[in-house]
Protein backbone atom coordinates (compact mmCIF):
# COMPACT_ATOMS: atom_id res chain seq x y z
CA UNK A 1 0.00 0.00 0.00
CA UNK A 2 1.65 3.34 -1.01
CA UNK A 3 0.84 5.77 1.46
CA UNK A 4 1.91 9.61 0.93
CA UNK A 5 2.94 11.71 4.20
CA UNK A 6 3.04 15.58 4.53
CA UNK A 7 5.17 17.56 6.69
CA UNK A 8 2.90 19.76 8.39
CA UNK A 9 2.22 20.56 12.01
CA UNK A 10 0.23 23.81 11.55
CA UNK A 11 -3.54 22.57 11.49
CA UNK A 12 -3.63 22.32 15.83
CA UNK A 13 -5.29 24.41 17.60
CA UNK A 14 -3.85 25.69 20.86
CA UNK A 15 -5.56 24.85 24.06
CA UNK A 16 -5.68 22.72 27.47
CA UNK A 17 -4.16 18.93 27.06
CA UNK A 18 -7.00 16.32 26.57
CA UNK A 19 -6.67 13.32 29.45
CA UNK A 20 -6.93 10.43 26.97
CA UNK A 21 -3.81 8.09 26.15
CA UNK A 22 -3.29 6.21 22.81
CA UNK A 23 -1.24 2.42 23.60
CA UNK A 24 -0.02 0.96 21.23
CA UNK A 25 1.74 -2.52 21.27
CA UNK A 26 3.59 -3.46 17.96
CA UNK A 27 5.11 -7.00 18.54
CA UNK A 28 7.92 -7.85 16.40
CA UNK A 29 8.98 -3.87 16.42
CA UNK A 30 11.36 -3.68 19.66
CA UNK A 31 13.30 0.52 19.88
CA UNK A 32 11.64 1.63 16.27
CA UNK A 33 10.45 4.45 15.61
CA UNK A 34 6.81 5.09 14.59
CA UNK A 35 4.85 7.95 13.59
CA UNK A 36 1.23 9.30 14.31
CA UNK A 37 -0.26 10.78 11.41
CA UNK A 38 -3.75 12.28 10.70
CA UNK A 39 -5.80 13.00 8.10
CA UNK A 40 -6.95 16.05 7.11
CA UNK A 41 -9.32 15.78 4.08
CA UNK A 42 -8.00 13.09 2.04
CA UNK A 43 -3.97 13.82 2.61
CA UNK A 44 -2.37 12.15 5.96
CA UNK A 45 -0.14 14.62 7.85
CA UNK A 46 2.44 13.53 10.03
CA UNK A 47 1.61 14.42 13.62
CA UNK A 48 3.63 13.42 16.17
CA UNK A 49 6.95 10.40 16.71
CA UNK A 50 7.56 8.34 19.21
CA UNK A 51 10.41 4.59 19.79
CA UNK A 52 8.49 1.49 20.99
CA UNK A 53 10.47 0.09 23.47
CA UNK A 54 11.83 -3.48 24.26
CA UNK A 55 8.16 -5.14 24.14
CA UNK A 56 7.27 -3.10 21.19
CA UNK A 57 5.14 -0.76 23.24
CA UNK A 58 4.88 2.91 22.31
CA UNK A 59 2.83 5.95 24.22
CA UNK A 60 1.15 8.91 22.41
CA UNK A 61 -0.65 11.42 24.46
CA UNK A 62 -4.62 12.13 23.59
CA UNK A 63 -5.81 14.94 21.59
CA UNK A 64 -8.17 17.42 22.29
CA UNK A 65 -11.65 16.81 21.23
CA UNK A 66 -11.93 19.56 18.16
CA UNK A 67 -8.37 17.64 16.92
CA UNK A 68 -9.86 14.31 17.08
CA UNK A 69 -10.90 12.10 13.76
CA UNK A 70 -9.10 8.76 11.65
CA UNK A 71 -5.59 9.05 12.36
CA UNK A 72 -3.01 6.21 11.36
CA UNK A 73 0.12 4.92 13.15
CA UNK A 74 2.55 4.52 10.46
CA UNK A 75 5.41 1.72 11.05
CA UNK A 76 9.04 1.34 8.62
CA UNK A 77 8.09 0.43 5.75
CA UNK A 78 5.99 2.42 5.32
CA UNK A 79 2.85 0.64 6.37
CA UNK A 80 -0.12 1.76 8.39
CA UNK A 81 -3.36 0.96 10.06
CA UNK A 82 -6.01 3.74 10.54
CA UNK A 83 -8.13 3.97 14.08
CA UNK A 84 -10.33 6.56 15.11
CA UNK A 85 -9.30 9.51 18.07
CA UNK A 86 -12.05 10.44 20.33
CA UNK A 87 -13.15 11.26 23.98
CA UNK A 88 -11.21 7.43 25.51
CA UNK A 89 -8.28 5.71 25.72
CA UNK A 90 -7.00 3.28 23.36
CA UNK A 91 -5.38 0.18 23.72
CA UNK A 92 -4.15 -1.25 20.76
CA UNK A 93 -2.20 -4.44 19.92
CA UNK A 94 -0.93 -5.73 16.69
CA UNK A 95 2.19 -7.75 14.83
CA UNK A 96 4.17 -5.58 12.67
CA UNK A 97 3.92 -8.42 9.84
CA UNK A 98 0.10 -8.37 10.03
CA UNK A 99 -0.94 -4.88 11.52
CA UNK A 100 -4.83 -5.48 10.56
CA UNK A 101 -5.01 -8.81 10.72
CA UNK A 102 -3.58 -9.49 13.70
CA UNK A 103 -5.14 -6.63 15.59
CA UNK A 104 -6.60 -6.94 19.13
CA UNK A 105 -8.55 -3.95 20.15
CA UNK A 106 -8.07 -4.15 23.82
CA UNK A 107 -9.64 -0.55 24.41
CA UNK A 108 -11.75 1.84 22.79
CA UNK A 109 -15.32 1.51 22.08
CA UNK A 110 -15.25 3.44 18.97
CA UNK A 111 -12.39 1.37 17.49
CA UNK A 112 -13.87 -1.91 18.06
CA UNK A 113 -16.91 -0.82 16.24
CA UNK A 114 -15.04 0.97 13.35
CA UNK A 115 -13.03 -2.45 12.70
CA UNK A 116 -16.30 -4.70 13.45
CA UNK A 117 -17.23 -2.71 10.11
CA UNK A 118 -14.26 -2.80 8.32
CA UNK A 119 -14.23 -6.75 8.84
CA UNK A 120 -17.57 -7.27 7.92
CA UNK A 121 -17.06 -5.38 4.60
CA UNK A 122 -13.74 -7.50 3.98
CA UNK A 123 -15.64 -10.61 4.42
CA UNK A 124 -18.44 -8.99 2.35
CA UNK A 125 -15.76 -8.00 -0.75
CA UNK A 126 -14.82 -11.84 -0.59
CA UNK A 127 -18.69 -13.37 -0.98
CA UNK A 128 -18.69 -11.33 -4.32
CA UNK A 129 -15.93 -12.37 -5.93
CA UNK A 130 -17.07 -14.79 -7.10
CA UNK A 131 -20.12 -12.97 -8.57
CA UNK A 132 -18.69 -10.46 -9.73
CA UNK A 133 -16.48 -13.14 -12.01
CA UNK A 134 -19.98 -14.49 -13.29
CA UNK A 135 -21.26 -10.80 -13.82
CA UNK A 136 -17.86 -9.78 -15.78
CA UNK A 137 -17.82 -12.90 -17.93
CA UNK A 138 -18.71 -11.60 -21.49
CA UNK A 139 -19.37 -14.92 -22.66
CA UNK A 140 -22.37 -15.83 -19.53
CA UNK A 141 -25.81 -15.22 -21.19
CA UNK A 142 -28.06 -13.16 -18.97
CA UNK A 143 -30.18 -15.80 -18.05
CA UNK A 144 -26.71 -17.31 -16.52
CA UNK A 145 -26.27 -14.01 -14.89
CA UNK A 146 -29.97 -12.91 -13.48
CA UNK A 147 -29.64 -15.22 -10.25
CA UNK A 148 -25.73 -13.30 -9.65
CA UNK A 149 -27.52 -10.10 -10.35
CA UNK A 150 -29.89 -10.62 -7.78
CA UNK A 151 -27.08 -12.20 -5.20
CA UNK A 152 -25.31 -9.13 -5.80
CA UNK A 153 -28.51 -6.56 -5.13
CA UNK A 154 -28.95 -8.99 -1.78
CA UNK A 155 -25.11 -8.28 -0.57
CA UNK A 156 -25.20 -4.82 -0.97
CA UNK A 157 -28.50 -4.36 1.00
CA UNK A 158 -26.81 -6.56 3.57
CA UNK A 159 -24.12 -4.18 3.78
CA UNK A 160 -26.52 -0.86 3.50
CA UNK A 161 -28.57 -2.27 6.75
CA UNK A 162 -25.35 -3.71 8.38
CA UNK A 163 -24.05 0.44 8.51
CA UNK A 164 -27.12 2.05 8.68
CA UNK A 165 -28.03 -0.24 12.08
CA UNK A 166 -24.19 0.86 13.23
CA UNK A 167 -25.01 4.57 12.52
CA UNK A 168 -28.38 4.24 14.43
CA UNK A 169 -26.96 2.26 17.17
CA UNK A 170 -23.62 4.92 17.58
CA UNK A 171 -25.23 7.94 16.58
CA UNK A 172 -23.40 9.80 19.08
CA UNK A 173 -20.47 8.21 19.15
CA UNK A 174 -17.54 9.75 16.23
CA UNK A 175 -17.67 6.20 14.75
CA UNK A 176 -21.42 6.56 13.96
CA UNK A 177 -20.59 9.82 12.49
CA UNK A 178 -18.12 8.86 10.53
CA UNK A 179 -19.51 5.54 9.43
CA UNK A 180 -22.39 8.16 8.30
CA UNK A 181 -20.71 10.80 5.94
CA UNK A 182 -20.84 7.43 3.90
CA UNK A 183 -24.58 6.33 3.78
CA UNK A 184 -26.57 7.64 1.02
CA UNK A 185 -29.14 10.60 0.73
CA UNK A 186 -32.74 8.50 0.92
CA UNK A 187 -35.23 11.05 -1.62
CA UNK A 188 -38.45 9.83 -0.48
CA UNK A 189 -41.09 8.28 -2.98
CA UNK A 190 -43.08 11.50 -3.45
CA UNK A 191 -40.69 13.43 -4.43
CA UNK A 192 -38.99 10.74 -6.77
CA UNK A 193 -42.60 10.76 -8.33
CA UNK A 194 -42.57 14.25 -8.46
CA UNK A 195 -39.14 13.90 -10.24
CA UNK A 196 -40.80 11.76 -13.21
CA UNK A 197 -42.46 15.24 -13.97
CA UNK A 198 -39.84 17.65 -13.62
CA UNK A 199 -36.06 16.45 -12.69
CA UNK A 200 -35.76 19.81 -11.65
CA UNK A 201 -37.86 18.63 -8.28
CA UNK A 202 -35.99 15.78 -7.16
CA UNK A 203 -32.00 17.91 -8.10
CA UNK A 204 -32.88 20.79 -5.81
CA UNK A 205 -34.44 18.24 -3.09
CA UNK A 206 -31.59 16.43 -2.93
CA UNK A 207 -29.33 19.92 -2.58
CA UNK A 208 -31.14 20.82 -0.14
CA UNK A 209 -30.52 17.96 1.89
CA UNK A 210 -26.98 16.64 0.75
CA UNK A 211 -25.54 17.50 4.24
CA UNK A 212 -28.00 15.77 6.29
CA UNK A 213 -26.16 13.07 7.44
CA UNK A 214 -23.19 15.43 8.28
CA UNK A 215 -23.03 16.62 11.58
CA UNK A 216 -21.46 19.96 10.50
CA UNK A 217 -20.95 21.12 13.71
CA UNK A 218 -18.29 18.11 14.95
CA UNK A 219 -15.05 19.21 13.84
CA UNK A 220 -13.30 15.58 14.13
CA UNK A 221 -15.23 14.84 10.83
CA UNK A 222 -13.12 17.10 8.36
CA UNK A 223 -10.14 14.01 9.55
CA UNK A 224 -11.63 11.64 7.58
CA UNK A 225 -11.32 11.23 3.37
CA UNK A 226 -14.96 10.99 3.18
CA UNK A 227 -15.64 14.65 4.02
CA UNK A 228 -12.78 15.43 1.36
CA UNK A 229 -15.20 13.46 -1.05
CA UNK A 230 -18.26 15.17 -0.30
CA UNK A 231 -17.47 18.48 -0.43
CA UNK A 232 -15.50 17.66 -3.83
CA UNK A 233 -18.49 16.21 -5.30
CA UNK A 234 -20.83 19.03 -3.75
CA UNK A 235 -18.99 20.96 -5.32
CA UNK A 236 -17.59 19.89 -9.11
CA UNK A 237 -20.97 17.92 -9.59
CA UNK A 238 -24.35 18.76 -7.77
CA UNK A 239 -23.91 22.26 -8.11
CA UNK A 240 -24.34 23.88 -11.06
CA UNK A 241 -20.65 24.66 -13.04
CA UNK A 242 -21.22 28.40 -13.62
CA UNK A 243 -18.96 30.58 -12.34
CA UNK A 244 -21.55 33.10 -11.82
CA UNK A 245 -23.73 30.82 -9.76
CA UNK A 246 -21.00 29.31 -7.73
CA UNK A 247 -19.51 32.81 -6.84
CA UNK A 248 -22.73 32.93 -4.56
CA UNK A 249 -23.15 29.18 -3.66
CA UNK A 250 -19.67 29.00 -2.65
CA UNK A 251 -20.30 31.77 0.31
CA UNK A 252 -23.38 29.58 1.31
CA UNK A 253 -21.37 26.34 1.72
CA UNK A 254 -18.50 27.90 3.50
CA UNK A 255 -20.95 29.77 6.05
CA UNK A 256 -23.13 26.22 5.97
CA UNK A 257 -19.73 24.73 8.29
CA UNK A 258 -20.91 25.05 12.08
CA UNK A 259 -17.11 24.78 13.48
CA UNK A 260 -13.89 26.46 12.28
CA UNK A 261 -11.75 23.28 10.96
CA UNK A 262 -14.67 22.48 8.45
CA UNK A 263 -15.30 26.01 7.19
CA UNK A 264 -11.45 26.60 6.85
CA UNK A 265 -11.12 23.03 5.01
CA UNK A 266 -13.71 24.23 2.63
CA UNK A 267 -12.94 27.79 2.14
CA UNK A 268 -9.15 26.24 1.16
CA UNK A 269 -10.69 23.64 -1.56
CA UNK A 270 -13.08 26.07 -3.31
CA UNK A 271 -10.58 28.97 -3.64
CA UNK A 272 -7.21 26.59 -4.42
CA UNK A 273 -10.21 24.40 -7.03
CA UNK A 274 -11.41 27.86 -8.46
CA UNK A 275 -7.79 29.33 -9.27
CA UNK A 276 -6.77 25.40 -11.03
CA UNK A 277 -10.08 25.06 -12.61
CA UNK A 278 -9.87 24.00 -16.20
CA UNK A 279 -13.65 25.24 -16.82
CA UNK A 280 -13.63 28.85 -18.40
CA UNK A 281 -14.08 31.47 -16.09
CA UNK A 282 -14.07 29.93 -12.92
CA UNK A 283 -11.40 32.46 -12.04
CA UNK A 284 -14.42 34.92 -11.04
CA UNK A 285 -15.22 32.83 -8.09
CA UNK A 286 -11.41 32.71 -6.87
CA UNK A 287 -11.19 36.41 -6.75
CA UNK A 288 -14.69 36.55 -4.81
CA UNK A 289 -12.98 34.21 -2.06
CA UNK A 290 -10.30 36.30 -1.81
CA UNK A 291 -12.51 39.23 -1.37
CA UNK A 292 -14.86 37.58 0.77
CA UNK A 293 -12.30 35.72 3.40
CA UNK A 294 -8.95 36.58 2.45
CA UNK A 295 -9.01 40.61 2.23
CA UNK A 296 -11.09 40.56 5.00
CA UNK A 297 -8.45 38.83 7.30
CA UNK A 298 -10.28 35.73 7.69
CA UNK A 299 -8.51 33.71 6.68
CA UNK A 300 -6.10 33.63 9.71
CA UNK A 301 -4.36 30.21 9.07
CA UNK A 302 -2.32 31.44 6.81
CA UNK A 303 1.01 34.09 7.74
CA UNK A 304 1.23 37.48 6.19
CA UNK A 305 3.48 36.23 2.83
CA UNK A 306 1.08 33.30 2.34
CA UNK A 307 -1.58 35.58 2.33
CA UNK A 308 0.02 38.32 0.16
CA UNK A 309 0.34 36.14 -2.84
CA UNK A 310 -3.16 35.00 -2.81
CA UNK A 311 -4.41 38.38 -2.97
CA UNK A 312 -2.15 39.89 -5.42
CA UNK A 313 -2.86 36.33 -7.74
CA UNK A 314 -6.47 37.66 -7.49
CA UNK A 315 -6.51 41.31 -8.07
CA UNK A 316 -4.18 39.82 -11.66
CA UNK A 317 -6.96 38.47 -12.65
CA UNK A 318 -9.70 41.18 -11.25
CA UNK A 319 -9.43 42.99 -14.76
CA UNK A 320 -10.53 39.93 -16.84
CA UNK A 321 -13.41 38.18 -14.93
CA UNK A 322 -15.88 36.80 -17.46
CA UNK A 323 -19.42 39.34 -17.81
CA UNK A 324 -17.54 42.12 -16.54
CA UNK A 325 -16.51 45.01 -18.68
CA UNK A 326 -12.67 45.07 -19.71
CA UNK A 327 -11.13 48.33 -19.50
CA UNK A 328 -10.90 50.64 -22.10
CA UNK A 329 -7.44 50.57 -23.86
CA UNK A 330 -6.01 53.39 -25.99
CA UNK A 331 -2.71 52.36 -28.34
CA UNK A 332 -0.82 53.57 -31.28
CA UNK A 333 -1.65 51.31 -34.62
CA UNK A 334 1.49 50.70 -36.76
CA UNK A 335 1.54 54.58 -38.24
CA UNK A 336 2.54 55.39 -34.29
CA UNK A 337 0.37 58.28 -35.01
CA UNK A 338 -3.24 57.23 -34.74
CA UNK A 339 -4.55 55.89 -31.72
CA UNK A 340 -7.20 52.91 -31.81
CA UNK A 341 -9.74 53.08 -28.68
CA UNK A 342 -10.76 49.87 -27.86
CA UNK A 343 -14.51 51.60 -26.48
CA UNK A 344 -14.51 53.22 -29.68
CA UNK A 345 -15.00 49.91 -31.66
CA UNK A 346 -18.94 49.42 -32.54
CA UNK A 347 -19.50 45.59 -33.18
CA UNK A 348 -21.59 43.17 -31.70
CA UNK A 349 -18.86 40.96 -30.90
CA UNK A 350 -15.50 41.92 -30.23
CA UNK A 351 -11.82 39.90 -30.30
CA UNK A 352 -8.87 41.01 -27.94
CA UNK A 353 -5.35 38.97 -29.54
CA UNK A 354 -2.73 39.22 -27.32
CA UNK A 355 0.36 38.23 -29.50
CA UNK A 356 4.14 38.06 -30.50
CA UNK A 357 5.48 37.93 -33.74
CA UNK A 358 7.87 34.94 -32.65
CA UNK A 359 5.67 33.16 -30.74
CA UNK A 360 5.19 29.54 -32.05
CA UNK A 361 1.38 29.25 -31.40
CA UNK A 362 0.48 32.36 -32.29
CA UNK A 363 1.98 31.84 -35.58
CA UNK A 364 -0.67 28.58 -35.75
CA UNK A 365 -3.73 30.69 -34.15
CA UNK A 366 -3.30 33.51 -36.41
CA UNK A 367 -3.91 32.38 -40.01
CA UNK A 368 -6.90 30.74 -38.38
CA UNK A 369 -8.07 33.71 -36.60
CA UNK A 370 -7.42 36.10 -39.80
CA UNK A 371 -10.06 33.50 -42.05
CA UNK A 372 -12.87 34.01 -39.05
CA UNK A 373 -12.39 37.60 -39.18
CA UNK A 374 -13.09 37.59 -42.96
CA UNK A 375 -16.00 35.68 -42.53
CA UNK A 376 -17.32 37.17 -39.23
CA UNK A 377 -16.93 40.75 -40.11
CA UNK A 378 -19.88 41.84 -42.02
CA UNK A 379 -21.73 39.68 -38.96
CA UNK A 380 -20.63 41.69 -36.06
CA UNK A 381 -17.09 40.85 -35.74
CA UNK A 382 -14.14 42.92 -34.89
CA UNK A 383 -10.47 42.25 -33.76
CA UNK A 384 -8.53 44.63 -31.44
CA UNK A 385 -5.19 43.07 -31.99
CA UNK A 386 -2.62 43.53 -29.71
CA UNK A 387 1.05 42.80 -30.43
CA UNK A 388 3.11 41.96 -27.16
CA UNK A 389 6.68 42.53 -28.67
CA UNK A 390 8.84 45.13 -27.43
CA UNK A 391 10.57 46.20 -30.29
CA UNK A 392 8.20 47.73 -32.95
CA UNK A 393 10.14 46.85 -36.03
CA UNK A 394 9.35 42.67 -36.04
CA UNK A 395 5.66 43.45 -35.32
CA UNK A 396 5.14 46.02 -38.22
CA UNK A 397 7.05 43.64 -40.46
CA UNK A 398 4.93 40.82 -39.38
CA UNK A 399 1.60 42.85 -39.78
CA UNK A 400 1.75 43.67 -43.16
CA UNK A 401 3.55 40.59 -44.44
CA UNK A 402 0.65 38.51 -43.19
CA UNK A 403 -2.08 41.46 -43.73
CA UNK A 404 -3.57 40.99 -40.75
CA UNK A 405 -6.06 43.39 -41.61
CA UNK A 406 -8.13 43.92 -38.53
CA UNK A 407 -7.20 46.86 -35.62
CA UNK A 408 -3.47 46.60 -35.12
CA UNK A 409 -2.24 48.48 -31.82
CA UNK A 410 0.84 48.14 -29.84
CA UNK A 411 3.49 50.26 -27.38
CA UNK A 412 6.91 50.60 -27.75
CA UNK A 413 10.02 51.25 -25.95
CA UNK A 414 9.61 55.24 -27.13
CA UNK A 415 5.98 55.26 -25.57
CA UNK A 416 7.18 53.37 -22.27
CA UNK A 417 9.47 55.95 -21.95
CA UNK A 418 8.63 57.31 -18.06
CA UNK A 419 8.65 60.88 -19.34
CA UNK A 420 6.46 60.16 -22.44
CA UNK A 421 4.30 57.97 -20.83
CA UNK A 422 3.72 60.57 -18.15
CA UNK A 423 2.61 63.46 -20.73
CA UNK A 424 0.34 60.66 -23.09
CA UNK A 425 -1.41 60.00 -19.71
CA UNK A 426 -1.48 63.60 -18.19
CA UNK A 427 -3.15 65.04 -21.77
CA UNK A 428 -5.65 62.51 -22.24
CA UNK A 429 -4.01 60.62 -25.51
CA UNK A 430 -3.86 57.37 -23.47
CA UNK A 431 -4.26 55.74 -19.73
CA UNK A 432 -1.96 53.93 -17.66
CA UNK A 433 -4.27 50.48 -17.58
CA UNK A 434 -3.60 50.98 -21.77
CA UNK A 435 0.26 51.17 -21.29
CA UNK A 436 0.09 48.41 -19.05
CA UNK A 437 -2.00 45.81 -21.15
CA UNK A 438 0.35 43.35 -20.18
CA UNK A 439 -0.78 43.23 -16.35
CA UNK A 440 -4.13 44.99 -16.83
CA UNK A 441 -5.11 41.86 -19.04
CA UNK A 442 -2.89 39.42 -16.74
CA UNK A 443 -0.64 38.35 -19.50
CA UNK A 444 1.65 35.56 -18.96
CA UNK A 445 1.63 33.67 -21.93
CA UNK A 446 0.63 34.12 -25.62
CA UNK A 447 -1.69 33.94 -27.78
CA UNK A 448 -4.26 35.05 -25.34
CA UNK A 449 -7.84 35.74 -26.71
CA UNK A 450 -11.12 37.46 -24.78
CA UNK A 451 -14.04 37.76 -26.67
CA UNK A 452 -16.43 40.85 -25.69
CA UNK A 453 -19.97 41.66 -26.31
CA UNK A 454 -21.61 45.16 -27.87
CA UNK A 455 -20.60 46.47 -24.23
CA UNK A 456 -17.37 45.32 -23.81
CA UNK A 457 -18.08 42.73 -21.52
CA UNK A 458 -16.17 39.35 -21.27
CA UNK A 459 -18.57 36.45 -23.07
CA UNK A 460 -15.67 34.12 -22.99
CA UNK A 461 -11.38 34.00 -22.43
CA UNK A 462 -8.19 31.74 -23.19
CA UNK A 463 -10.03 30.55 -26.34
CA UNK A 464 -8.48 28.98 -29.41
CA UNK A 465 -9.72 30.26 -32.82
CA UNK A 466 -11.35 27.16 -33.47
CA UNK A 467 -13.30 27.25 -30.36
CA UNK A 468 -14.02 30.92 -30.72
CA UNK A 469 -15.77 30.20 -34.15
CA UNK A 470 -17.98 27.44 -32.67
CA UNK A 471 -18.99 29.68 -29.88
CA UNK A 472 -19.82 32.53 -32.48
CA UNK A 473 -22.02 29.86 -34.36
CA UNK A 474 -23.63 29.12 -31.03
CA UNK A 475 -24.33 32.71 -29.74
CA UNK A 476 -25.74 33.48 -33.35
CA UNK A 477 -27.68 30.15 -32.84
CA UNK A 478 -28.87 31.27 -29.78
CA UNK A 479 -30.05 34.80 -31.09
CA UNK A 480 -31.76 33.40 -34.15
CA UNK A 481 -33.84 30.96 -31.74
CA UNK A 482 -34.64 34.06 -29.10
CA UNK A 483 -35.98 35.88 -32.02
CA UNK A 484 -38.16 33.17 -33.08
CA UNK A 485 -39.63 33.08 -29.61
CA UNK A 486 -37.50 30.73 -27.58
CA UNK A 487 -37.12 33.55 -25.07
CA UNK A 488 -40.27 32.47 -23.30
CA UNK A 489 -39.05 29.13 -22.43
CA UNK A 490 -37.46 28.75 -18.96
CA UNK A 491 -34.00 30.72 -18.65
CA UNK A 492 -33.33 29.57 -14.74
CA UNK A 493 -30.49 27.61 -13.16
CA UNK A 494 -29.02 25.00 -15.32
CA UNK A 495 -28.79 21.30 -13.50
CA UNK A 496 -25.58 19.51 -13.30
CA UNK A 497 -24.48 17.64 -15.83
CA UNK A 498 -26.61 19.71 -18.45
CA UNK A 499 -24.29 20.23 -21.25
CA UNK A 500 -25.31 24.01 -21.13
CA UNK A 501 -23.26 24.25 -17.98
CA UNK A 502 -20.45 23.92 -19.50
CA UNK A 503 -20.05 24.21 -23.49
CA UNK A 504 -23.04 26.21 -24.04
CA UNK A 505 -24.89 23.53 -26.33
CA UNK A 506 -29.12 23.67 -25.31
CA UNK A 507 -29.81 22.09 -22.29
CA UNK A 508 -31.20 18.53 -21.51
CA UNK A 509 -33.30 17.61 -18.84
CA UNK A 510 -30.98 15.93 -16.29
CA UNK A 511 -31.60 13.47 -12.62
CA UNK A 512 -29.58 14.21 -9.69
CA UNK A 513 -27.38 11.07 -8.51
CA UNK A 514 -28.36 10.10 -4.87
CA UNK A 515 -25.08 8.29 -4.72
CA UNK A 516 -22.81 9.07 -2.29
CA UNK A 517 -20.08 7.80 -3.61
Amino acid sequence: MRIVLFFVFAFGVMGLQAQNQMKFKINGLQNTEVYLANYYGNKLYYNDTAKTDDLGFVNFEGKKFEEGGKYALVTPGPKFFEFLVADEDIYIETNVNNLVEDMVIHQSENNKVYYEYLNFISDKRKEREPIDAVLNDSTATEKEQKPFREKLEKLNQEVVDFQKNIVAEHSEKLVGKILNLAVDIEVPEEIKKQGEEDPAVQYYWYRAHYWDNVDLNDPRLVRDQMFHRLLEKYYTKILPQIPDTLCNEAIKLAEMMGNYDMKKYTIHYITYSSETSNIMCMDKVFVRMVDEYYKQGKADWLDEEQLTKVIESADKKRNVLCGEPVMNIILPDTSGVKWESLYAIDAKYTVIMIWESTCGHCKKELPVLLDLYHDWKDRGLEVYAIGNDFETEPWIKYVKEKNLDWINVSDNPEINDADSARVLILNGTTTLPSLNFRTTFDVFSTPKLLLLDKDKRIIAKQLSAEQLEDLLSNLEKDEQEKEKGAAGEDQGEVLPNDPKATDGKKAKKAKASNSRG
